[in-house]
């Protein structure tokens, strides 16, 4: 399942509202309900933190990808919001073990075997498309739900050249064990 089947500009958010990680996953896990991805608000955000607890999800540059398997899910789907605010997210790349995340990737993703494997697959298609830092960029700087679609999609040679990152912090794999 590639991404391009699973984005989703209903599930795009470029005004997510809260200050903390808690607010936040809450937040975008209504807007999740709201669109028949998930049929239990608190079933979903309670495997996400089940998730959280094995490892960070923040990778770095402002951006953090929670995810986990749910039985609450109905339909696969990437919730993708820009913050209003910076949300402090546990993430393996600072000294403190936090990072300040403005742009969250939530995979809604089914607990059943096929959809599990769907997810890793997934999971490594967007965190290849993240290790671009002129995608990076260009995501922190979108001001549309398409806009955010088309550099997820695009290719790394579409992306043309930025003159200055937002952060030169480097990017890393995530932990993902399930």
């Amino acid at each position: 399942m590639p991404l391009a089947d699973i984005l989703n500009k209903d599930i795009i958010d470029l005004e997510v509202k809260g200050n903390t990680k808690d607010e936040v996953l809450h937040y975008m896990a209504d807007v999740l309900y709201a669109n028949g991805y998930i049929n239990d608000t608190d079933v979903f955000v309670n495997d996400i933190y089940e998730r959280e607890a094995e490892g960070p999800t923040g990778m770095g540059a402002g951006i953090s990808i929670p995810h986990g398997k749910s039985l609450s899910v109905l339909r696969n789907g990437i919730m993708i919001g820009k913050t209003e605010n910076p949300i402090r997210w546990e993430s393996s790349m600072s000294d403190d073990g936090f990072q300040d995340s403005h742009l969250i990737f939530l995979f809604c993703v089914s607990a059943d075997e096929e959809f599990a494997k769907n997810h890793m697959m997934l999971l490594s298609e967007l965190a290849g498309k993240l290790g671009n830092d002129v995608r990076v960029t260009r995501l922190s700087q979108a001001s549309s739900k398409e806009e955010i679609m088309d550099l997820i999609l695009c290719e790394d040679d579409e992306l043309g050249e930025v003159d200055e990152l937002l952060n030169e912090e480097e990017i890393v794999d995530l932990d993902i064990d399930f």
